[in-house]
């Protein structure tokens, strides 16, 4: 059973596990009403549930694929043509010697 913490209120979830709702709320500093306390444990029973019955399917002889083969994506590094300074820092709002000139953020 899942209780509010603020009130007497108290939401009978059918969950296949007990999770008390308002108090996960609390430790994450979420302010929930009544109403979404009850939606989100009825979302949450909703879920679960249905995780309870998908570890209920028979998968005897299949494969685990939670790991696909493992292909080394990389290539080599080679040195390609570089952009001209000029045709991205005329696109800039502001430059100065040769760089880009930003807002200063940091005191």
């Amino acid at each position: 059973m899942a209780c509010h913490l603020m009130s007497a209120t108290c939401y009978l979830l059918t969950m296949p596990v007990d999770i008390d709702i308002a108090k996960v709320a609390k430790l994450a500093t979420l302010a929930l009403s009544d109403d979404e306390l009850a939606t989100y444990g009825s979302q949450l029973g909703d879920i679960l549930e249905h995780a309870e019955r998908v570890q209920a399917l028979p998968t005897d002889g299949v494969e685990p694929t939670s790991h696909l083969p493992m292909v080394n994506a990389f290539r080599e590094d080679e040195v390609g043509e570089c952009l001209d300074p000029e045709s991205f820092l005329s696109q800039a709002p502001d430059v100065v010697d040769g760089q880009f000139r930003v807002p200063r953020i940091l005191g």
